[in-house]
């Protein structure tokens, strides 16, 4: 018989984030955490059986982290609103945390630049939790420190 360990699993979890250290709060998800190896294809002259498959380069799809609108949105448009000055490429973390506060998983971005913030949409016919979203683009991952 096996003994079960306590074990520390990504179930109701938030997403703290910190930009170079500047902390935007906590979000409710996180898509878009990924990586893709682009290949190019040679075909070799004689050879029917396949074809040579060579990775060119890594391809890193966009951030998108949503969370109900709060008193955290403030320190989020505070920091968009510093961008009106010029801006800059930043590096992010992302923690993944249980209820708790236990950190679960944890990314580091290299070269953060931010492409899109959408805030609440309010409709007075259609009662919902009003959220936003901020979407990131990035230049890779970063050693865990």
């Amino acid at each position: 018989m096996s003994q079960l360990q306590d074990v520390d699993t990504a179930v109701s979890v938030s997403y703290k984030v910190k930009i170079d250290g500047r902390d935007l709060g906590d979000f409710t998800s996180c898509e878009g955490l990924g990586v893709e190896v682009v290949l190019e294809s040679r075909e070799e002259g004689g050879n029917n059986g396949f074809v040579w498959q060579f990775p060119s380069r890594l391809k890193y799809s966009n951030v998108k982290l949503s969370r109900p609108l709060g008193k955290q949105t403030e320190l989020l448009t505070n920091w968009i609103g510093e961008l009106l000055t010029g801006y800059k490429r930043y590096t992010a973390t992302i923690e993944a945390q249980t209820a708790k506060g236990t950190v679960v998983a944890k990314w580091s971005l290299n070269e953060v630049i931010p492409v899109r913030w959408t805030g609440p949409q309010m409709t007075p016919d259609q009662p919902k939790v009003l959220t936003e979203t901020l979407e990131i683009a990035h230049h890779g991952f970063l050693p865990s420190s």
